[in-house]
């Protein structure tokens, strides 16, 4: 089961003291409560109580505070990676990379072009499980493509696209050296 942030569902501070979350926790009541006619939901409602109940417990409180503060790392660590843009370089980089190895391999082979799981964590250093999310990426573009022995492979996609990105390095080449 997920972590759900008991604070987040009754709107309230972690800071929140027991009589603003009793508060709370009477008003998001009303509102969700099943015979309420116009704002009914019981999902909600049944999630609400969850969360006043925990927090209301001292003890059940102190408890759940430690696994609502190792999460929020998880959280604030998440929220660092998605603004931190050399990260985004380095992942256009490596799928750069990927795919000019999969248009080496088929050039070098046509008929046999594919590449193995372990063998791309082995030319690339990486162990392949860092790969997975790129792998994943490559193959929903349709720029690679997992064949019947199971290999990977470049689709004819997957080519124009690294021939599109060798254009792009070419071009920034011609223009840093001529500036």
């Amino acid at each position: 089961m997920s972590f759900v942030d008991y604070y987040a569902v009754l709107e309230v501070s972690p800071h929140a003291n027991p009589d603003t979350i009793e508060r709370v926790f009477r008003h998001l009541a009303r509102r969700y409560h099943p015979d309420n006619p116009a704002t009914a939901d019981r999902d909600r409602f049944e999630l609400v109580l969850e969360a006043y109940q925990t927090l209301r417990d001292t003890t059940k409180r102190v408890e759940y505070d430690v696994d609502h503060k190792q999460n929020a790392g998880s959280r604030t660590q998440l929220a660092e990676e998605a603004v931190d843009v050399d990260a985004l370089d380095r992942d256009v980089e490596l799928q750069t990379k990927l795919l000019s190895l999969f248009y080496v391999k088929c050039r070098k082979n046509v008929r046999e072009p594919g590449i193995g799981d372990a063998e791309l964590g082995s030319l690339l250093d990486c162990p392949i499980e860092l790969l997975e999310f790129h792998l994943w990426y490559m193959k929903e573009k349709r720029w690679i493509a997992r064949r019947d022995d199971g290999l990977l492979a470049i689709t004819i996609d997957g080519i124009e696209r690294a021939n599109a990105e060798d254009h792009l390095r070419a071009a920034r080449k011609m223009l840093t050296h001529e500036g």
